[in-house]
């Protein structure tokens, strides 16, 4: 007779055999990376849960207490710990943190925003599968951005530690400027191929000797 997987056996393997949105680019982002100029990565598996709620809420206060709280406008992150919360809408935030935030039965984060919403009104959903993240950094990373990119990302416009819904290359991204000189773009899972090419046709330029 088999034996039985335990859960935490079950979770080690299906982590094995996973492949990232990106994975099979890997290899293209680091040989299309430009040391000290512009370097793309992708950071798989991160936690990321959709909330919705009043802020002003006694649910709302409930959720902030689990996140470290929440943004109050447009643009805004709350950092606590390792847990970042981006603000979508007045009532629509995106919780982001390290997927060890998920425990072996399922997620513990998740878990821990659903009982704080409790019965009132709002929503909580695990997007972990929803999204990837890249991290395009260097000083040329704003460079790449502009050329398909409608904000403005000079950074006396957009500072370190701003989030900001918009569009690179035609797709819908979350772009959160976390330093000076870098960015992480939040698409969704299936246009993750076409930006992460997208990215690496924009930053080609920059591997010429020519470039300053």
């Amino acid at each position: 007779m088999a034996e039985t997987a335990t859960p935490a056996e079950t979770v080690a393997r299906v982590r094995e055999a996973r492949r990232s949105p990106a994975q099979h680019l890997a290899d293209a982002f680091v040989s299309g990376s430009v040391a000290g100029s512009v370097t793309l990565h992708e950071i798989p598996y991160q936690a990321q849960v959709g909330i919705r709620v009043d802020r002003t809420s006694d649910a709302g206060t409930r959720v902030a207490s689990v996140t470290g709280g929440l943004p109050a406008t447009s643009g805004e992150v709350v950092t606590s710990g390792a847990i970042s919360t981006v603000w979508l809408g007045p009532t629509e935030f995106l919780v982001i943190a390290p997927e060890e935030s998920h425990d072996s039965l399922g997620g513990s984060l998740v878990g821990d925003l659903t009982s704080a919403l409790g019965t009132d009104s709002g929503q909580v959903v695990d997007l972990s599968a929803n999204r990837t993240t890249f991290e395009l950094s260097g000083s040329r990373a704003r460079a790449v951005l502009e050329k398909s990119c409608a904000l403005d990302l000079h950074p006396r416009v957009l500072k370190a530690g701003t989030a900001l819904s918009t569009e690179i290359g035609h797709i819908p991204v979350v772009l959160w400027k976390t330093g000076e000189d870098t960015f992480r773009i939040f698409p969704r899972a299936s246009f993750a191929d076409f930006l992460g090419r997208w990215l690496l046709d924009s930053m080609r330029e920059y591997a010429s000797p020519e470039v300053p």
